[in-house]
């Protein structure tokens, strides 16, 4: 009996240590948002799809004004090689206001996708001043805003 309480006391606490050892690698979201996330954003707007954190790379359409409601944010729309177009909201009380938005121009951005029956929004283009929420970014012209 006693042998048996020590080997299941063994086991446990190996597995503990796995767990905690394992559980607590940290994640490097920098490193995973390096390539496009190839179709996301198609598959988030096909099912309705909101909170989805992504990557994408297209092309601008054009600025359209800022939203001056609440935390003041630019908005553009760029359209992705599907062709699907995406509303960028991009908030410019914490990240500097994206310059050379010019049709046409080549885009790179991460941030949080919100369905909407016109494509969608992104938001989260800017770091987390909490840290709560996974920093996104925009590159545009060999600069990145965050």
């Amino acid at each position: 009996m006693l042998k048996k309480l020590i080997v299941i006391g063994v086991i446990a606490c190996a597995g503990y240590y796995y767990w905690h050892k394992h559980d607590a690698l940290p994640i490097d979201f920098g490193k995973l948002a390096q390539a496009s996330d190839v179709g996301a954003a198609e598959d988030a707007y096909r099912a309705h799809r909101s909170g989805v954190i992504l990557t994408v790379e297209g092309s601008v359409v054009r600025e359209l004004g800022d939203d001056t409601q609440g935390s003041r944010h630019q908005r553009f729309l760029i359209r992705l090689p599907s062709g699907l177009s995406l509303l960028i909201a991009h908030n410019i009380d914490l990240a500097p206001r994206v310059t050379g938005l010019t049709a046409g121009a080549p885009i790179k951005l991460h941030g949080e996708y919100e369905w909407n029956d016109k494509g969608g929004v992104v938001h989260w283009t800017h770091k987390d001043p909490e840290h709560k929420h996974e920093a996104g970014w925009i590159e545009m012209h060999g600069h990145r805003y965050e």
